[in-house]
C-alpha cells in the first residue's frame, strides 16, 4: 500500500468516484469533498498528503482555496494538483502562480493522473529532506518554506520560492528557459518560456534589500538563460533611519 491520503475536491460525484476507484486500486487512501467549505474543513481536520483540486466549485473557485492554503504555515507546502476543464495558458499560469504543483486538464486518463501524483509526491518528499541553504546572508529553508536576508524574512510567491530553491541547489551553472521550466514547473506542465522571464524579474525584485542587492545573484547568461552565482553579490550602504 502507498500509505498516502489524497483528498479529491470536485463538485461532480461521478468524477470523484472515477478518480477514487483508480487511486484506491493503486493503493491510495482517498477522501472526498464537493465544495470549498467541505474541502477546507477536511484539510484542517486531517491534512492529507496531496489534494486534487477542481477549478470551478460551489462557493468559490479552487484557486481561491489554494491561495488560502498557501497563506497558512501548516498547509503552505501541501501538494496540490489542479483539475480543470480550462485549457487556456493564462488559466494554467494563474493556477501555477498561486502555488499549484501541477495542472491536469479534463478529460484525462487515470494513468496520466497517477503519473502526475507520483511525480508531485516525489518532489514534495525531496523538499522535506532538504536542509537550509545559505549564501552570503541569503538563507532558504525548505522545511518552513521561508527565505531570509540577514535573518530578516523576505516575502515572495510560491513560484519564485521554487525558482530560488532550484538556483541555490544548482549554483554556477547556466540553465536555459526550457530547462528551468522542466525543473521548476515540471516537464508535464505546458507554459511558454516567456513565463520564466516574468518570474525571474519577480524573484530579483523580492531579493532587493536596503542592505544589499541579492537579486543580482540571479544572472542573465546571453544566448543561454540564467545562472545563480555568488559573483553577482553587490553590497550597498544601508539606508539611514
Amino acid at each position: 500500500m502507498q500509505d498516502k491520503t489524497i483528498l479529491i475536491v470536485d463538485d461532480e460525484a461521478a468524477i470523484r468516484e472515477m478518480i477514487r476507484m483508480s487511486l484506491e486500486m493503486a493503493g491510495y487512501d482517498c477522501r472526498e469533498a464537493g465544495d470549498i467549505q467541505q474541502a477546507y474543513s477536511a484539510i484542517v481536520d486531517d491534512i492529507p498528503d496531496l489534494v486534487l483540486l477542481d477549478w470551478m466549485l460551489p462557493g468559490g473557485s479552487g484557486v481561491e482555496l489554494l491561495r488560502r492554503l498557501r497563506k497558512h504555515e501548516m498547509t503552505a507546502d501541501l501538494p496540490v494538483i489542479m483539475l480543470t476543464a480550462k485549457t487556456e495558458e493564462d488559466n494554467k499560469i494563474q493556477g501555477l502562480d498561486v502555488g499549484a504543483d501541477d495542472y491536469v486538464t479534463k478529460p484525462f486518463a487515470p494513468r496520466e493522473l497517477l503519473s502526475r501524483i507520483k511525480a508531485v509526491m516525489r518532489r514534495a518528499g525531496h523538499s522535506e529532506q532538504e536542509k537550509p541553504i545559505e549564501v552570503l546572508g541569503l538563507k532558504l529553508d525548505p522545511s518552513s518554506h521561508r527565505v531570509y536576508v540577514n535573518q530578516q524574512p523576505v516575502n515572495m510567491g510560491p513560484t519564485e520560492f521554487k525558482l530560488l530553491r532550484f538556483f541555490m541547489t544548482h549554483q554556477e551553472r547556466a540553465y536555459s528557459r526550457g530547462q528551468l521550466l522542466d525543473q521548476v514547473w515540471g516537464g508535464n506542465v505546458y507554459v511558454e518560456e516567456r513565463t520564466v522571464d516574468v518570474h525571474i524579474r519577480r524573484l530579483r525584485k523580492a531579493l532587493e534589500t536596503e542592505a544589499a542587492d541579492y537579486g543580482n545573484l540571479v544572472q542573465t547568461v546571453r544566448g543561454t538563460g540564467y545562472r545563480f552565482s555568488a559573483d553577482g553579490y553587490s553590497a550597498e550602504a544601508a539606508t539611514n533611519p
